[in-house]
């Protein structure tokens, strides 16, 4: 954002995009200072969405939950087990929101956009009368 910034200002207006994770939201055990790193950027895309907006630009954060590459080549179809869209998602999908948020979202900033399969929803339960 330092780097962007001073020509976005010289433009006159854009955007910045910060790639977040679920664990900016939510808490996961075992990943203390990823999920610092994700709520401190987190905090820091709302500051400067309200630093930059007087110069037209705009600034939000994405939060993808697990996705399929590198990083989730070891995760099976359990791990998706519960989630109200039972898969990864796509790098594609990630980047469609990333679209989304320059071209059309346009009223929107200091914003978090979760692309996650329905996780940060709750767990899917099936309502009858039964129940």
């Amino acid at each position: 954002m330092r780097a962007a910034a001073p020509s976005l200002r010289r433009a006159g207006g854009g955007v910045i995009v910060n790639m977040s994770s679920l664990a900016g939201l939510t808490a996961y055990a075992g990943v203390g200072a990823y999920a610092a790193s994700k709520w401190g950027l987190r905090g820091l895309t709302k500051v400067a969405a309200l630093e930059l907006a007087p110069d037209r630009v705009r600034v939000c954060s994405v939060h993808p939950g697990a996705v399929r590459t590198r990083m989730t080549a070891g995760f099976g179809d359990a791990y998706t087990t519960g989630q109200p869209v039972p898969r990864l998602g796509e790098p594609e999908e990630v980047a469609r929101m990333v679209l989304f948020i320059v071209t059309e979202a346009t009223f929107s900033t200091g914003c978090e956009f979760i692309v996650d399969g329905g996780i940060l929803a709750g767990a899917p339960a099936a309502l009858t009368s039964d129940s």
